[in-house]
């Protein structure tokens, strides 16, 4: 805290407004912990003073504020497990459709409302990025920007592939269907950090027309941006602002985010091996299933977590999963 103060003060701190916007942005951060902590510290003590005078009229009060000091140290218990490199940092949330045609892709848009009503419950501000709608219904994929203190630490938990199983509105015998969706979680990584390089000259920038479910053009101009990254084979799209500018820095963002994610990757797989523990991630290992027919449960098979109300889940109540992976020992060096 005290180094990030140093920086701040340095008059050449505004020089590079990028690094500079990303330091102060940290150390409002723990700034505002801090101060959080110290709050706690401060009604703890005035509650225990307030004990030590022995006045049963005020038995009621203190044991509301028990309650709630409870419920306070589990939040920031909570919080003080997000502790990963990037885990105080933004969020990409990216869902895409697997196999099974309409269905699949029907979850994938039901993903999408789950997530975004979590993200509005915790005041995390989200942009759609990049959309791509299904034929029918649903989508075949998203990306989505969450904005927030610690919004990567708690969103890691939900990667990997999340089941649906129930009785598919899209059959006319209305039988029970399986379905599939991708869902990455990635930090949004800062323009200036030195963990991605990207030469320009390694990119494929193509301009085009946003367009809406049947090929509708949205807009006349054509302000879509299709970035490729041409040594990896990563291609990111967005085609959400009107600005063709926004739309690549946007989509510049994705990029560094996935060859940081790649990176991270090799990075593991070559610990893994060396202590014997790498197995390949496959598609169908599903980590969390949701179940609406013939029962109705949510479980987690990574920590065997579970609950019967899947209607509250995909309204968006995911933090007690989110919980059980930390206290589990899922960190942000692991694959989810």
């Amino acid at each position: 805290m005290n180094e990030l103060e140093k920086e701040i003060s340095s008059p050449t701190f505004w020089d590079d407004p990028t690094h500079a916007q990303q330091v102060s942005k940290k150390s409002a951060s723990l700034r505002q912990q801090v101060e959080e902590w110290r709050h706690f510290e401060q009604r703890v003590k005035d509650d225990i003073e307030l004990a030590g005078m022995e006045d049963e009229s005020m038995r009621g009060d203190l044991e509301s504020e028990i309650v709630l000091l409870e419920a306070d140290l589990e939040k920031h218990t909570f919080t003080a497990m997000l502790s990963g490199p990037y885990d105080s940092d933004d969020a990409l949330l990216a869902i895409h459709a697997g196999a099974g045609g309409t269905d699949s892709q029907d979850w994938a848009a039901m993903l999408m409302r789950m997530y975004l009503r979590w993200a509005e419950q915790h005041n995390y501000q989200t942009d759609i990025l990049d959309l791509t709608e299904g034929e029918e219904a649903g989508i075949k994929s998203t990306t989505i920007s969450v904005n927030g203190s610690y919004a990567y630490g708690y969103l890691r938990s939900e990667k990997g592939v999340h089941r649906l199983v129930r009785l598919s509105p899209f059959d006319s015998a209305h039988r029970r269907h399986t379905s599939f969706a991708l869902v990455e979680i990635l930090p949004q990584v800062a323009f200036d950090s030195p963990e991605v390089q990207i030469d320009p000259a390694d990119l494929k920038i193509d301009v085009f027309r946003s367009s809406g479910a049947g090929g509708q053009n949205v807009q006349k101009n054509a302000t879509a941006i299709r970035i490729t990254h041409i040594p990896s084979g990563i291609v990111v799209t967005c085609q959400n602002e009107r600005s063709q500018s926004q739309n690549r820095e946007f989509a510049m963002r994705i990029l560094r985010a996935r060859l940081l994610e790649i990176k991270k990757a090799e990075k593991e797989e070559e610990i893994a091996v060396l202590r014997g523990e790498y197995t390949k991630a496959e598609w169908g290992s599903q980590i969390r299933s949701y179940v609406i027919h013939p029962y109705q449960m949510v479980k987690d098979h990574r920590t065997e977590h579970e609950t019967g109300n899947t209607q509250s889940v995909l309204d968006g109540a995911l933090d007690e999963f989110m919980e059980a992976y930390l206290q589990k020992g899922g960190s942000s060096s692991k694959r989810a």
